[in-house]
């Protein structure tokens, strides 16, 4: 079960990393309130997760899972670049986070 709160923990991250930059800088209310609302569902999963896994590997995998779907979200929705390196970098991203669920 901890797996699954953490991943639900690191899609919840991409949703509000992806969710700051419709914020505004935080001058519009409902983008606001539901990044805000990842944020801390982001979090309060993470921490369920961490009840059991080892801190390392728990963070890790969070902050991959984050970092890989913002990555990929930001050239879905934000045309930023998909360049080889780009998309090989990300690729390393989750080739790492399923090394680290195949460890414990």
């Amino acid at each position: 079960m901890e797996w699954i709160y953490l991943a639900a923990a690191g899609v919840l991250e991409v949703g509000w990393a992806v969710g700051l930059k419709y914020t505004d800088g935080f001058t519009r209310p409902l983008p606001t309130i539901l990044t805000i609302a990842c944020m801390a569902a982001s979090l309060g999963l993470l921490g369920l997760a961490l009840k059991t896994l080892p801190v390392g590997t728990a963070y890790a995998v969070w902050t991959g899972i984050g970092a890989a779907g913002t990555a990929i979200l930001g050239v879905a929705l934000f045309s930023e670049p998909a360049t080889a390196v780009r998309l090989g970098s990300i690729a390393l991203i989750v080739a790492g986070v399923m090394g680290l669920k195949a460890a414990g």
